[in-house]
This record gives C-alpha cells, sequence and structure tokens, in this order.
C-alpha cells in the first residue's frame, strides 16, 4: 500500500503522480489527496511546497480499493454509487479520502455505521482548494478532482484509531428536555438559550472569550454518569440561536433525553487529550508498524505556539522511528465510541501493527 500526500505547489505534476510511484516502487494499490499542509516523518510543513509519501507491505492483509461519488436526492439526501467492499467486518478497517465541495462525508459515515456496524472508517477530507474541482485525489491510474477514495484493510493488519477532540467541560452536565433535529429547545425544562447565557456568565474570563468566540457542545455517549470528562463526549460546534424561541443550533441531530455539556478548546485542552490519549492506549513498544495522522488544518501553528505539535505527540507517544505521513485535513474521518463521524478541529490517527 502507498498513501501519498502532496501541497497544490506541484501543480500539473500532480496529474502524473499516482501512475509515476507505482511504477516506481512496484506497489499494489495507491490512494492520497491534496492538502494544505503536509506531515511526514516528525515535520509539519504548513503552507508551503511539500510531498509525502507512506508505503506498508501488509503480509497476509487483503487491500482493495474503491472510489464513491454521489447524485443529490430527495429532501437533501445524497445517492451513493456504492459501499466500500468489506468481506469480514470482524478484521476490516476502512482507510478514505474525499473532496469537501464534492462529497457529503457526514451522510456516508452515517451510511457506513447503518450498512458496515463496527467496521471504523479513518481519514480526512482534503484541503486547500477554494472550491469544486481545485482539490484532488490520488489513485493508481491519476487522480479525480470529486467524489472519494479509498482503501479496505482486512486480514494481518491490525488498525487502531484515535480520534482527540480537544475540548474540556466547562458548566455543568444537563439533559435535553425538548429538541427537534438540529434545534435544542430545553436543557433541564429550561429555555435552552436562558441556561446557554448563564452558563457564559458564570465562566471565568478566559473560558468566557473560547466560548464566545467557539462555543461547543458535547453529546454524552454514556448519560447515566454525573460527571464527564474529556473523551466522553461527541464534540459539536454550537451554530447559532433563535433568540425569539429562546433555542439554540447544533452541528448534530439531537435526541430528546441526551445529556449534553458545554465545552471550550483551546491550545492545552487540546495538546492534553491529545496526549491523554495517546497515553492510555499504551501504544509505545507494541510492534506499531506505522501511522497516519489526519490533522484539522486549524491546529498546527493556528492553534499551537510550536510547530509540529500533532506528530510530535505522536513520536513521543509511540515511537520516535514510528514512519508518520499525513495531512491537515478540512474535515477529519475517525470513530468516537464505535461509530464513524466526521470531525473538525480534531487530530484522528490510525495505528498499524501486525494482527496477534
Amino acid at each position: 500500500l502507498v498513501v501519498a500526500f502532496a501541497s497544490h505547489h506541484h501543480g500539473s505534476a500532480l496529474e502524473n503522480l499516482g501512475p509515476r510511484l507505482m511504477q516506481a516502487l512496484g506497489a499494489h494499490t495507491l490512494i492520497g489527496c491534496t492538502g494544505e499542509s503536509i506531515i511526514g516523518a516528525a515535520r509539519e510543513v504548513e503552507q508551503e511546497p511539500a510531498l509525502s509519501v507512506w508505503t506498508a507491505c501488509m503480509p497476509g492483509t487483503k487491500i482493495t480499493p474503491f472510489s464513491v461519488h454521489s447524485e443529490p436526492g430527495a429532501d437533501d439526501h445524497a445517492v451513493f454509487s456504492g459501499l466500500p467492499p468489506v468481506g469480514d467486518r470482524a478484521q476490516a478497517s476502512i482507510l478514505i479520502v474525499a473532496d469537501p465541495f464534492t462529497f457529503p462525508m457526514d451522510q456516508y459515515v452515517a451510511l457506513l455505521n447503518r450498512e458496515l456496524p463496527g467496521v471504523p472508517a479513518v481519514g480526512g477530507m482534503a484541503s486547500g482548494g477554494m472550491g469544486p474541482g481545485q482539490n484532488l485525489l490520488f489513485h493508481a491510474g491519476g487522480l479525480q478532482a470529486s467524489g472519494a477514495l479509498g482503501v479496505v484493510l482486512e486480514g494481518g493488519i491490525e488498525v487502531t484509531t484515535i480520534v482527540s477532540q480537544g475540548c474540556r467541560p466547562v458548566g455543568k452536565p444537563w439533559v435535553a428536555t425538548a429538541c427537534q433535529d438540529y434545534l435544542v429547545q430545553k436543557l433541564g425544562g429550561r429555555p435552552a438559550l436562558d441556561v446557554l447565557v448563564e452558563t457564559l456568565e458564570s465562566l471565568e474570563v478566559r473560558d468566557k472569550e473560547l466560548f464566545q468566540r467557539h462555543p461547543f457542545i458535547g453529546l454524552a455517549f454514556d448519560p447515566s454518569k454525573s460527571s464527564f470528562e474529556h473523551g466522553d463526549f461527541l464534540v459539536r460546534a454550537i451554530l447559532g440561536i433563535q433568540a425569539k424561541e429562546k433555542s439554540f443550533v447544533v452541528a448534530e441531530g439531537m435526541r430528546k433525553g441526551m445529556t449534553v455539556q458545554f465545552l471550550v478548546r483551546d491550545a492545552r485542552s487540546a495538546s492534553e487529550d491529545f496526549a491523554r490519549l495517546l497515553s492510555n492506549h499504551r501504544l509505545a513498544d507494541s510492534g506499531n508498524s506505522g501511522a497516519l495522522l489526519f490533522s484539522c488544518n486549524g491546529r498546527g501553528t493556528r492553534m499551537f505556539a510550536k510547530a509540529d505539535h500533532d506528530v510530535a505527540c505522536v513520536k513521543s507517544s509511540v515511537g520516535r522511528d514510528l514512519p508518520v505521513a499525513g495531512f491537515f485535513a478540512l474535515g477529519e474521518i475517525g470513530p468516537v465510541s464505535g461509530r464513524n463521524y466526521l470531525h473538525g478541529h480534531t487530530a484522528s490517527m490510525a495505528l498499524f501493527r501486525p494482527r496477534e
């Protein structure tokens, strides 16, 4: 398997990148895409020319490439050209990259959850382009400028996924007592907007600034818990308010009875969350072979004081000699609590090692 990520600086040379790599390496399968910033070895090359090529020999592993396109359907629901060709769900993992302007990944991961439950999907949305046709996806025969590309891995290689959403709780948890789709109407029997404003006013100055700039809400996976920490939520942005109805809109469908928690994100919380997840998985010295890292294009030096933050975390936790490649994505794909999601401001990683 060859995975390649390249910045747009390489221009027309990208048209033949896939075939040239296949010929030079004698590879079986290739996928990749363009990114505004590229990760390779121990570096995150931000908004400068870069190419990262990651190769893996996977004995006993079936590697099956696939391509997916979508067409508009009824009620804003897309119609997809197919599912990844998964055989044995118990031993399968999916790597996937896609164009954010032509492929509704949020709907596709929902389809994967329904049709291929338990199969993890990890990857990212190509970045650097400003509209349809500007981001490129690489395959063995050339490239495509829309849809999604991926590979299914089954058999000898085990893929461990880590998704760091990087937020911390503020205020207290609430139960959604009235909601409709993406609209949160009542929390704990009170108007949702009143609860949001009350929480905002109770925060210390720094947290108040963070919440005003980028408000987030977490949807709890285990509603029976009375207190929550990093990783207990699916993190989603608060998109806006409806003042007359005293409600607010979030970027995820809501259900009555959900436990929710207001969240903030900053460099410290993002760094601590990623380091904690890497540590909890006890990944060092466990036969790791390589990793692919998909970091949000809002991370890097836009979030952290030092460059190369995410890849440095991986190297220090998993192994400094570990081959790592990736890119800064316009949306990151990865499983949380057993279900696949499209995330934002996240670091999503696939770690490869021989299956025991």
